[in-house]
């Protein structure tokens, strides 16, 4: 049973740390909230959105969703427009803002959040391709130890991942290296809502 949490903790991790749009959304909100309360919201949603990807890889009831074309297509079709409203937003960010003018409303958070966790399609691919497969090698309490493991990396990770935030936007007081970041994060963004969109005509 060790060797399988172990499975689980090493492939959460392999999946988890590339820099993302996921990832870099929950960095900026831990650097740009006035507190690390106040990235609770995006915090929490972008865990929850995983285990709910995790749980339907497992399931395999993502293989079933995406056989309909034109649910694919929707979903595709949606991400492409939000992310790019999403990334001209990150680029105009301003690190040296007031707190009251920094702070995102928390339903504004959760809707980011929940859209890039949901519709990108390099986290669904990593769900069905590499968890959903690899979740097939148990059974029973094996397979719910190797999911749970998976789960578990994630809520640490976000959690982890805003703190780091909260703490580079203390020893960055000018903000220099923030609004490099913000640049960066919007110009992936945009990236990722290009492919989304040619994913729509292929």
């Amino acid at each position: 049973m060790l060797e399988i949490l172990f499975h689980g903790l090493l492939l959460g991790f392999g999946l988890i740390l590339p820099l993302g749009v996921q990832n870099l959304f929950v960095f900026n909100q831990g650097a740009n909230q006035p507190s690390y309360f106040r990235a609770l919201p995006a915090i929490i949603t972008a865990s929850i959105c995983d285990t709910i990807l995790i749980s339907i890889a497992v399931l395999g009831v993502s293989v079933v969703v995406f056989t309909f074309s034109w649910l694919k297509a929707v979903l595709y079709g949606f991400g492409f427009v939000f992310l790019i409203y999403m990334g001209w937003a990150i680029w105009r960010s301003e690190p040296n803002e007031s707190a009251s003018q920094r702070q995102s409303e928390p339903k504004k958070q959760i809707l980011f959040a929940a859209s890039v966790s949901l519709l990108n399609p390099h986290a669904i691919m990593d769900t069905i391709g590499v968890i959903g497969i690899n979740s097939l090698n148990y059974s029973g309490a094996e397979k719910w130890m190797f999911t749970i493991s998976i789960i578990l990396v994630s809520w640490i990770w976000f959690f982890g991942l805003a703190f780091v935030g909260r703490q580079v936007v203390k020893l960055d007081s000018r903000g220099k290296f923030i609004t490099q970041i913000n640049k960066v994060s919007a110009i992936i963004i945009w990236g990722m809502a290009i492919y989304m969109g040619l994913s729509l005509f292929r």
